[in-house]
């Protein structure tokens, strides 16, 4: 892929599939509808989480119905022909390097907290997934937008 130049599919990666890496992918979809390919996948598969939807419906982003998927589910479904593949956790990050030593795909690593281990009270909990959400979206537009 050209530097600079966006990329026309991405694939989000974190550990499970069930916070970050669908809500960059929602995200993604929501900023730049059918101008950007997104996916998202984890290294594991987890369970669906109930804060998710209550994060991105408060930025008016309607998440369809999710199903937690691994990397090799998705590879099976459809290949892993992505320009560009981002990790958000760092078991993500090594098995995406892995993954690209057979594969043509540009990598980074977005750093991102995992908002399912703050505690406390709903909005507690609520205030992280829209700290995570934030930091996406924020990063995002800025990869992307060009």
């Amino acid at each position: 892929m050209t530097e600079g130049r966006r990329p026309q599919s991405v694939l989000f990666v974190c550990s499970q599939n069930i916070v970050r890496s669908p809500l960059a992918e929602a995200l993604t979809k929501y900023f730049f509808g059918k101008s950007v390919y997104a996916q998202s996948a984890g290294v594991r598969k987890g369970e669906p989480d109930a804060f998710l939807p209550a994060v991105l419906d408060e930025i008016g982003i309607t998440l369809p119905r999710h199903r937690p998927r691994t990397i090799e589910e998705l590879d099976e479904l459809e290949g892993l022909n992505f320009d560009l593949i981002v990790a958000l956790a760092p078991d993500a990050y090594h098995r995406v390097l892995d993954l690209t030593r057979v594969i043509s795909s540009d990598v980074e690593y977005w750093p991102t907290p995992d908002p399912t281990v703050q505690s406390g009270s709903r909005e507690q909990r609520m205030e992280a997934y829209r700290q995570v959400r934030d930091m996406l979206a924020t990063r995002i537009k800025a990869r992307l937008g060009g």
